[in-house]
């Protein structure tokens, strides 16, 4: 195992990797339930959708950790499911078997692009300025997630967003925050698991005892597995030219959310060759390609790489035995769905904010001086979180750095990749 996964290479070891895996997949695991939830008011039965997003995390990440070897977990992607519920078959009115098949057809316009390693040239055509932003944008993004789960910042009708109000929940996570925050700068092994089992532990006795809602709920322990939404997409009808609005919107809005996720998690980890560029990125978009197919197959959104297996490479994972062992842990849910209650979000919400921190350093690389490169790292990494979209933040920034190097002249810094990049960023603003 330490051969095959190079622990020693890449100067860690079995059980950091495992830690690591455990890690990720708490700060994931949220997707079993809330996937199900969402697609649910498509018309989709609740427990086939569990079913099926739980497999596609399994198979998935598997063959991230064994195929591509990279310790990031992949999984039905937020926003893409949004889009899948309420755009495809709400708002267009596309039956949602038939929206399944674009999801596959997606997946395989995906895995012809991955074959051909075109998804791979379109990697080697990112600016690294713009790498370094969409990855600082990817922690901010990560960062507001966190603080959003714990309550801490809310909606509020005069100022769009403020400070949530200081009840139990919010004083619990505040505590994990702090418990982790120092077991970090202590360089505690497990830190993140730690403070993880820390705030699930402190929020259960709020409600029983505070009279807050009740954060850590148990709903029971074996689920019967419900595989009635396999196989039943539409391929004929998801091939209809009404349709191809809706698989391309799934094509444009992965790509850039998948690319975005592995350059991002790529550099703030340093999981990069002896060419400075993100590892083993072939194998990595294959995998990425095939869980799309594959989530149409078994009746789920597109799987796409998740930027929460951030939480695990803080930890320590820098090996595909970190994704392998997410995807190990995924796989009794089959049975134990309703165990995921017992970690409520707040519990991993001070992990995803301190992933933030080290997240941001790669801006610390930008040439803030050079204007035309400043201006869209800047954008990028600002609208990730503002727009609570990777696609918008990486769509704005690759348009801004094309316009801005071609007006002062620099050719040289704009390559037929990124223009087809932006080609597509155009196409993607289009169609949503």
């Amino acid at each position: 195992m330490r051969t095959y996964f190079q622990t020693d290479k890449n100067n860690t070891s079995i059980q950091t990797e495992i830690i690591a895996g455990l890690s990720s997949f708490l700060a994931t695991s949220y997707i079993i339930v809330v996937n199900p939830s969402i697609l649910k008011a498509a018309g989709m039965p609740f427990a086939g959708v569990l079913t099926a997003t739980v497999l596609v995390c399994f198979f998935s990440s598997l063959m991230m950790g064994l195929y591509a070897k990279n310790p990031i977990l992949v999984a039905p992607g937020m926003g893409l499911n949004a889009f899948f519920t309420f755009s495809a078959v709400i708002g267009m009115h596309v039956p949602w078997q038939t929206a399944l098949g674009a999801v596959f057809w997606s997946g395989i316009i995906f895995l012809i692009l991955s074959a051909f390693n075109i998804r791979t040239y379109i990697v080697h055509a990112i600016p690294k300025t713009l790498r370094y932003a969409i990855a600082a944008g990817i922690g901010l993004f990560i960062t507001l997630i966190g603080f959003i789960n714990a309550g801490f910042i809310v909606h509020q009708p005069a100022t769009i967003i403020g400070a949530g109000a200081l009840k139990p929940s919010l004083l619990t996570f505040l505590a994990g925050l702090l418990f982790t925050a120092i077991l970090l700068t202590r360089n505690v092994k497990g830190a993140i698991l730690l403070g993880i089992v820390f705030t699930t532990i402190a929020a259960y006795p709020i409600g029983r005892w505070y009279g807050d809602i009740q954060l850590v709920q148990w709903s029971g322990l074996f689920a019967v597995p419900d595989f009635s939404l396999v196989l039943k997409l539409d391929f004929v009808h998801s091939l209809q030219w009404s349709v191809w609005p809706v698989i391309f919107s799934f094509v444009f809005t992965d790509m850039f959310d998948s690319l975005s996720t592995f350059v991002g998690l790529s550099e703030a980890g340093g999981l990069l060759n002896e060419q400075g560029e993100p590892r083993n990125i072939k194998q990595s978009l294959l995998v990425d390609a095939l869980s799309t197919t594959m989530a149409g197959l078994l009746g789920s959104s597109p799987g796409t790489a998740y930027i929460e297996s951030a939480v695990g490479m803080e930890a320590g994972g820098r090996t595909g035995l970190t994704a392998v062992t997410g995807a190990l842990l995924f796989l009794p849910f089959l049975f134990l769905a309703p165990l995921l209650s017992v970690v409520p979000a707040i519990a991993t919400a001070p992990a995803l904010v301190l992933v933030g921190v080290f997240m941001i350093h790669p801006v610390t690389k930008i040439n803030w001086r050079q204007m035309d490169d400043a201006i869209p790292a800047f954008l990028a990494m600002v609208l990730i979180p503002f727009t609570y979209s990777i696609t918008q933040g990486i769509i704005w920034g690759f348009l801004s750095w094309t316009a801005l190097k071609l007006i002062n002249g620099k050719k040289d810094a704009v390559s037929p990749a990124l223009l087809m990049i932006d080609a597509f960023a155009i196409l993607a603003l289009v169609l949503e």
